[in-house]
């Protein structure tokens, strides 16, 4: 399993490596990462083992969806990752709730434009009910791994917003210092165990309880860089290389880790909590979608000794999460 883990990581570095395109992560590829892997301890033993017998792809699979947005430059992921709520002229409950609302009222155009996250988090959950119903192993772990990416980028409070990266309000930069920096810096303190998953009744109402409150915290989260960066100037604002020159990332001067301190500590922890909740929801949602496929009995679909061989290591992850930690994966693991 860890080898399969390792194989993954090498094949997606050495694309990057032949196609020289840069890497870009929604919640950084720390955040996804741990996410989709402390969820699979969320979720009830009948769905948990068999989720952990492919634990590394479900990990290193959710970061796929950025992949083919960097480096294939599919047109159609971009919007898939976020909703401009502004762009709408509406207030959040006045929005379509389906699928099927939204495409009827907004034009293909407005919407590659403006996103559409929360339908296609709704579009791949039924998806996903359709390859429990199927028992297609493939399927399930595919679709489990890419609905947590998608699930995850709706607690990005940014990924709901117009003002996506601060370019609007003169804090260029703040994207990737929420989701990004300060998790890596942080992570090593952070309590990874959630309450066990729980069913979904109204589908379309959670997806958008989760835009919602994510978009809720956009002013908060721009209001308090904004204090911070009065406490810096240009030279102690970001990271500095041996030479004293600004480091960069994708063209972009990179934070300073005491900026991302202060940062964080005037948010009173809104980055963690968004990372919890987006745990617990992305246990939720692959929970539902198995319940209404019927609740199909996963370790079937697995080689009994596959489980055995795992059983030391499962034990092992289980506990430590129970104890709010993951292992096989550090603060800085990308």
């Amino acid at each position: 399993m860890f080898l399969q883990s390792k194989m993954t990581r090498i094949a997606l570095l050495a694309l990057c490596m032949i196609t020289g395109i840069p890497l870009l992560f929604a919640w950084g590829a720390w955040g996804h990462k741990h996410i989709n892997r402390a969820a699979v301890f969320a979720l009830p033993e009948s769905m948990r083992i068999f989720y952990y017998n492919h634990i590394d792809f479900i990990t290193e699979g959710s970061v796929v969806p950025d992949l083919r947005r960097g480096l294939l430059n599919d047109k159609n992921e971009g919007p898939r990752h976020y909703i401009d709520i502004e762009d709408f002229h509406i207030p959040v409950a006045a929005f379509p709730k389906t699928p099927g609302e939204a495409y009827a009222k907004y034009d293909s155009t407005f919407l590659n434009k403006s996103g559409y996250l929360p339908w296609y988090i709704q579009n791949i959950t039924e998806k996903l009910t359709t390859a429990f119903k199927q028992r297609s192993k493939s399927d399930i772990l595919f679709l489990s791994a890419e609905l947590g990416h998608y699930v995850g980028d709706a607690h990005m409070p940014l990924h709901t917003a117009s003002n996506f990266n601060g370019q609007l309000s003169g804090q260029k930069g703040v994207h990737a210092l929420w989701e990004s920096t300060i998790p890596e810096l942080f992570g090593d303190t952070y309590n990874f165990k959630t309450a066990p998953a729980r069913y979904l009744a109204d589908l379309p109402a959670e997806t958008w309880n989760i835009i919602a409150h994510a978009h809720s915290l956009e002013d908060s989260l721009l209001a308090n860089e904004s204090q911070v960066r009065k406490n810096f100037t240009a030279d102690n604002m970001y990271r500095k290389d041996a030479q004293g020159n600004t480091v960069l990332s994708y063209n972009q001067p990179v934070y300073s880790d005491e900026y991302a301190r202060q940062f964080n500590t005037a948010m009173g922890g809104m980055v963690v909590q968004q990372l919890r909740l987006s745990i617990a929801d992305v246990a939720n949602f692959w929970y539902t979608a198995w319940v209404n496929a019927g609740s199909p009995d996963l370790l079937s679909l697995d080689d009994p000794h596959l489980t055995q061989q795992n059983e030391i290591n499962y034990q092992l992850e289980y506990k430590a999460w129970n104890e709010g930690k993951l292992l096989n994966l550090s603060s800085r693991d990308e």
